[in-house]
């Protein structure tokens, strides 16, 4: 799985609560990060690079952990790429979403790439096509998290900045019932949106739904590992720059320590 950098940890902290005996091989594109303010021909080149560096280590799937890649690159990375199977973040939320929504009113929070290309709204209305819909990019929400600052005055008054006019007091009847973070750094904040966005507010963490999506692909290709006792999965982290930022920011991402020997240097 590949990411501009650490936020696809949070899949990656999924798919290790979902599929532990599995052997994982994490690259985080940290060289060129954000890829979410890159143009489409620069992230669609990026996706490419990442996911060539990770065949040639022998995966069995490959896994987009990243809105921005997955809106612009996906297409190009399954076609390149066939028949290895490719799961990106953006379809399982939004199917998540259409499950979840009981007013049809969604609000999506991503990155600048993905609200431009308008990724999710084409997702979402091909399987909801009256759905009504609304996008805004949260830039600041990435800052947010990658500092640690994700409770307390400072995250509650983003949160309140961006969220408020369709969620707060004068939003009136139609506000949204249903929330898709479209950015795989959104869950770290995810108890702050919450509280902004209201309990009547459904969130949809794009991290647990791709991890479910990739246990379907691999079980429909019979491609799931059994481990016996004593033989876990294994991981292994990879990182274009910055070994002990990447350690550093990417342990509270993951929920779990990650020492700067952990993380493996490589150029793509």
């Amino acid at each position: 799985m590949f990411d501009s950098g650490v936020g696809g940890l949070t899949v990656l902290r999924a798919l290790l609560a979902t599929l532990p005996s599995e052997h994982y091989v994490y690259l985080g594109d940290t060289a060129r990060l954000p890829y979410g303010t890159k143009s489409a021909d620069s992230v669609r080149r990026y996706a490419l690079q990442a996911a060539a560096a990770l065949r040639g280590r022998g995966v069995k799937c490959l896994v987009v952990a990243c809105n921005t890649a997955t809106a612009v690159a996906l297409d190009a990375l399954a076609a390149g790429f066939d028949p290895l199977p490719v799961v990106g973040v953006l379809e399982p939320g939004a199917v998540a979403a259409c499950r979840a929504t009981r007013s049809g009113r969604v609000a999506v929070i991503a990155t600048e790439g993905t609200v431009r290309g308008g990724a999710y709204e084409r997702a979402i209305r091909r399987l909801l096509p009256d759905a009504r819909i609304v996008s805004r990019a949260c830039p600041m929400f990435v800052a947010l998290a990658e500092e640690g600052w994700t409770a307390g005055p400072i995250a509650e008054a983003v949160a309140h900045r961006y969220l408020d006019d369709w969620f707060g007091p004068g939003a009136g009847t139609g506000k949204p019932d249903t929330l898709v973070l479209g950015c795989t750094h959104f869950p770290m904040l995810e108890p702050v949106l919450q509280a902004v966005a209201g309990p009547d507010a459904t969130i949809v963490d794009s991290a647990r739904t791709t991890a479910a999506a990739v246990a379907d692909v691999l079980g429909e290709r019979g491609l799931l590992r059994t481990a016996g006792p004593g033989d876990p999965g294994r991981l292994e982290l990879l990182a274009t720059d910055g070994p002990e930022r990447f350690a550093r920011v990417g342990s509270g991402f993951l929920g779990r320590p990650i020492g700067t020997e952990d993380v493996r240097v490589v150029d793509l």
